[in-house]
């Protein structure tokens, strides 16, 4: 029996999200996690969802804690870990109407960035909806000085890490036919931003 990873910014964040995602997602029915982490998101919103089938993705690593809190939960409709490098395009076959992304744009290099976006764009139907969240800076400015002091830490461990500038995010989207429809201040000074696919 493997022990559940365990994150408490999960538990810290996990309602002022669901919040969002209760609203964005109201129509969707299949959705796509990018980067299910220990899997603890996958079942809370998953159980407060239950009007999607949320298909939890990672790296294979990352598999044994997810399946660990998706056995726990025995939920009907979250869907076992697939593997998922946003590098490699084996999980560019599947067709959502919703994708959900938290805390992965700034642990990726720049290059990944681009194949999440362009990911996105294959596997996401028409109408349907991307959520992301994180912090992200604006103007090419920190929003904060703990984005500020997070960003060194990144860049300390990886140096293609690092928070985001929202404008260079946004034409990765636009690219793909997605249209900016909210971008929402979180906790923490994280914010949640979500495009429609229209076309």
């Amino acid at each position: 029996m493997i022990d559940k990873p365990f994150s408490e910014s999960c538990v810290q964040n996990r309602e002022p999200i669901l919040a969002v995602l209760r609203e964005v997602f109201a129509d969707c029915r299949q959705l796509l996690e990018i980067g299910s982490g220990t899997g603890q998101h996958a079942v809370y919103f998953g159980a407060e969802l239950p009007h999607l089938v949320w298909q939890s993705a990672d790296v294979p690593p990352h598999h044994p804690g997810i399946r660990a809190w998706l056995d726990e939960a025995a939920l009907p409709n979250v869907r076992p870990p697939i593997a998922l490098d946003v590098s490699q395009p084996g999980w560019r076959s599947g067709r959502y109407d919703a994708v959900f992304s938290a805390n992965t744009l700034h642990i990726m290099g720049w290059p990944e960035v681009e194949q999440f976006f362009e990911g996105v764009g294959e596997v996401l139907e028409a109408g349907g909806v991307l959520a992301v969240y994180g912090p992200f800076n604006t103007d090419g400015a920190f929003t904060s000085e703990s984005n500020a002091r997070f960003d060194a830490w990144l860049k300390a461990r990886d140096p293609a890490s690092g928070v985001r500038d929202f404008e260079a995010v946004d034409a990765l989207a636009r690219a793909q036919g997605l249209v900016l429809q909210q971008d929402i201040a979180m906790p923490a000074n994280n914010r949640t931003l979500v495009w429609r696919r229209t076309s």
